[in-house]
């Protein structure tokens, strides 16, 4: 690449992983619990990005009322401790992603991690999964005060990376990432193939790759506006 970026943060679920079976795993154990109707993986994929408790939200809400507010929380408490028992029984690291993971950390370039997984989950899951290691940073969602759209989270991120938000880069495949990265001025490069329910070609990320394979002439093309 003509200009590398000083560092690049990415999202984790949707984007570096395709951990959709394993939520809806715990989704739907938590449903069954209550008698309700169990949901299919293509409804979940939608449903995330928000943390557990708004996942869980929108599941109950596909089949009747929302339980009150001690309900919500002794349902998210039995979620979150089925999902740390099984959080990478099926899932996968998108295909071709380790790969320019190991090409990012040859060339030097700094790189995080910004998720609105609680901590606790995401270092499992990154520990699990043998990503831990290429990131100088792992944030969750709740490391900070604030999460995604909030840019303090990505802006944070980088201050936990000891980088500049000059030059970085975001990679992202939702509304909160280009949200986030927009507001902190920093440029987006989108999955297509994550978890957003509107295709992310219709909210104006900076770049899209469809495969990992594409990647790094995406990123090519947008450093070489640094």
């Amino acid at each position: 690449m003509s200009s590398h970026p000083s560092a690049i943060i990415f999202d984790l679920d949707g984007t570096l992983v395709d951990s959709a079976p394993d939520l809806c795993g715990a989704l739907n154990h938590v449903l069954k619990q209550a008698g309700r109707q169990e949901v299919d993986i293509g409804h979940v994929r939608h449903m995330v990005g928000d943390g557990a408790r708004a996942l869980i939200i929108k599941g109950f809400s596909t089949s009747g009322d929302l339980p009150d507010e001690n309900g919500v929380n002794a349902i998210l408490q039995d979620f979150l401790d089925f999902y740390l028992d099984n959080i990478t029984a099926q899932t996968v690291i998108f295909p071709g992603a380790l790969d320019v993971l190991k090409k990012l950390t040859e060339m030097n370039i700094p790189l995080g991690l910004c998720t609105n997984k609680a901590i606790k989950l995401t270092t499992k899951l990154m520990t699990e999964s043998g990503l831990s290691d290429y990131f100088s940073a792992i944030i969750g969602g709740d490391s900070f005060d604030y999460c995604k759209p909030d840019p303090r989270h990505l802006t944070s991120t980088l201050r936990e990376m000891e980088a500049s938000s000059h030059r970085a880069v975001m990679i992202g495949d939702s509304i909160n990432d280009i949200l986030a990265a927009k507001s902190a001025g920093i440029p987006v490069i989108c999955a297509s193939f994550g978890y957003s329910k509107t295709p992310v070609a219709t909210l104006n990320p900076d770049a899209i790759f469809d495969h990992y394979d594409g990647f790094f002439d995406v990123l090519n093309d947008i450093s070489s506006a640094f």
